[in-house]
């Protein structure tokens, strides 16, 4: 069973999130698919799936080549692909992740958790490893975007692909800081990806927040939560 969240200590003005694991999983639709040309039956949880993967990569070092082949991988063992079939299947695996919209399942309560740390009186900014697309993606989903709108205004989103700098790197999440005006003291970060997301956040002097559903990450030493819903109820009101 998950431990409860430890507390966040000291005033907080700022709330910057990721997108993947926060926001976005996967679609069924399109895994299942990939799944079945493999042989493969539906897995009892594909969510978990993914954070097993990103899990997985924590190993896997800096290089994007070998960090993205990873998680393929692991998420297809994570669905039962046997051992001695990982490699065959990575090819698949690699085709519907790359597949546009792939990336489109909304986490059921996300929006909700959101529209609630925007009531609650948080600045708040998307901080995202992407593809030139993050937000007009959040908005076509109506998750958020900047100013008034049907999703929930937010200050800014800052993708990676966009200003030419992404996670770990501390310069990305200070992008998204200076822009909002608030000490990185001030601020925390919630990803699900301890290298990228609680790494970063750490160097850039805020504090991390991970996502983590199915508690792997038993070694990280920061504030872990189920869910973005369970950041809401961390916080609190500003």
């Amino acid at each position: 069973m998950t431990a409860p969240p430890r507390p966040i200590d000291g005033g907080v003005d700022a709330v910057l999130l990721d997108v993947g694991g926060v926001f976005h999983l996967p679609d069924h639709t399109r895994m299942l698919a990939a799944l079945a040309r493999l042989g493969l039956p539906e897995p009892r949880d594909l969510d978990r799936a993914h954070y097993e993967a990103v899990a997985a990569m924590e190993c896997a070092g800096r290089d994007g080549g070998v960090v993205w082949h990873t998680y393929i991988a692991s998420y297809g063992r994570a669905c039962g692909v046997p051992e001695a079939d990982v490699d065959n299947a990575c090819a698949v695996l690699h085709a519907a992740f790359t597949m546009e919209n792939t990336w489109s399942r909304v986490i059921p309560g996300s929006r909700e958790a959101l529209r609630r740390l925007a009531e609650a009186g948080y600045e708040l900014a998307i901080v995202s490893n992407a593809d030139g697309t993050v937000e007009q993606r959040l908005g076509d989903e109506e998750i958020c975007q900047v100013g008034p709108g049907p999703g929930v205004e937010v200050r800014l989103v800052v993708d990676s692909h966009v200003v030419g700098v992404e996670k770990p790197d501390p310069a990305i999440f200070r992008h998204a800081l200076d822009a909002l005006g608030v000490d990185p003291a001030r601020a925390v970060h919630v990803g699900d990806t301890p290298a990228a997301d609680v790494a970063g956040a750490i160097a850039a002097g805020a504090r991390p927040v991970l996502v983590d559903p199915y508690d792997l990450h038993a070694g990280v030493g920061c504030t872990k939560v189920t869910s973005l819903a369970a950041v809401v109820e961390l916080l609190g009101p500003r």
